[in-house]
């Protein structure tokens, strides 16, 4: 005796017995009225409304988002300034330049011989703040390089670079006069 087709499904596991009953009721009720259930005019109005009511929920959703992070970017620029301003070394006029790089372009800044050997000991820091930048203690940078993390340049190279193995200079030694 062949199985109908519900009976198939339930045995196959494709369906649970309740969306079987489901489907029989559903099926019974059109029998009865000749034809499937159609939404109303009242009903799709309604439900035109809601996808509409949706859509600008979405819409104040992420307008309110990018409303916070532009406040948080912000608040974030003013922490960054009011810890430089208040921790910034004094700018030193003179002729002898310090080059470092941001991202990929070298920059400059005046130095004096004690503001260069903190910069190569890693002790000082060069930090970018409103296009201008300014030499700060490295535990100020650290706190500036939470908020921010393009803030802080990257100043003393020799301890975050590994030595290399098939280095051919390795052996030799840069003098610590050396400036570029």
């Amino acid at each position: 005796m062949s199985l109908s087709l519900r009976d198939q499904l339930l045995q196959a596991g494709l369906i649970t017995k309740k969306q079987a009953q489901d489907a029989g009721r559903q099926h019974q009720q059109q029998k009865r009225t000749g034809h499937a259930k159609q939404p109303s005019a009242g009903d799709e109005a309604r439900i035109a409304a809601e996808k509409a009511r949706a859509a600008k929920l979405a819409q104040d959703e992420e307008r309110n988002r990018k409303e916070r992070e532009k406040a948080e970017h912000k608040a974030r620029q003013a922490e960054i300034k009011q810890l430089v301003t208040q921790h910034r070394l004094p700018r030193v006029e003179g002729d002898d330049l310090y080059n470092f790089l941001d991202g990929n372009r070298i920059r400059r800044i005046p130095v004096d011989p004690a503001t260069r050997a903190g910069l190569g000991e890693g002790r000082l820091m060069i930090v970018r703040c409103e296009g201008r930048y300014e030499v700060v203690p490295a535990d100020i940078a650290q706190r500036i390089r939470e908020r921010s993390e393009r803030a802080v340049m990257v100043t003393s190279t020799a301890s975050s670079q590994p030595a290399d193995q098939n280095d051919p200079y390795k052996d030799y030694v840069v003098p610590d006069d050396l400036m570029w």
